[in-house]
């Protein structure tokens, strides 16, 4: 009787212990298992990456007339040369005078591009010196023109004119309410964008404005 009350206490035992171990095993399946992502929700955040709209590139809108094929307003990418400028205006006409511009300067937003006729006086072209209405200048001749020269020449009443086109800034610098760093804009701005093909050009040069242009014109030339 004994042995048997024995055996029974030990089989009820281990019963105990494979219950307890079979629970303990399920447990820690259970929370060792991979976490599962719906498929619909991957779909959804890879459609919405593809479908990001991209940055639109940068691009500068300018005005080109006088000696092209195709006249007119065009949008070009940012940082575009002359020579492009004028190849997307249909190239430039059998009378075009490239020589008198700067075919390497880079376009600005807004610049009014005018390519000049051969043989057409620089003084005399009526568009040459327009500034674009978005701040940026016109070009109507190229070249540096950043020679030093007399720069003067006799007007109708005898007073020597500076001539804005071959004067070096220190010459620039005897005008009236220009100093050296206004005379060294406005030879940076001739370096920059060509020669001037009007007095009236020197407002598109940064410091001179209206009152100053006014008193500048009768003393200057081009």
């Amino acid at each position: 009787m004994v042995r048997w009350r024995t055996a029974r206490g030990a089989a009820v035992l281990l019963a105990v212990v494979a219950v307890l171990l079979g629970g303990w095993f399920w447990w820690r399946a259970a929370g060792s298992a991979p976490q599962v992502v719906p498929l619909s929700e991957t779909s959804t955040t890879a459609a919405a990456v593809e479908t990001a709209p991209a940055a639109p590139a940068e691009r500068v809108v300018v005005h080109v007339t006088g000696a092209v094929i195709r006249p007119g307003v065009l949008t070009l990418p940012a940082g575009s040369r002359l020579h492009e400028a004028i190849a997307a205006a249909g190239g430039a006409a059998p009378t075009a005078d490239l020589d008198r511009l700067n075919l390497a300067a880079a376009v600005e937003d807004g610049q009014k591009i005018v390519v000049p006729q051969r043989g057409s006086p620089e003084a005399q072209d009526s568009q040459g010196g327009a500034s674009g209405e978005g701040g940026g200048s016109s070009v109507g001749s190229g070249g540096t023109g950043g020679g030093s020269g007399s720069g003067s020449g006799a007007s109708g009443n005898g007073t020597a004119k500076v001539n804005l086109n071959t004067a070096d800034a220190e010459e620039l610098a005897t005008l009236p309410r220009v100093g050296p760093v206004l005379a060294q804009r406005i030879v940076d701005w001739r370096k920059q964008h060509g020669r001037f093909t009007r007095v009236e050009d020197l407002d598109a040069v940064d410091g001179v404005g209206p009152k100053l242009l006014e008193t500048l014109l009768p003393l200057v030339r081009v």
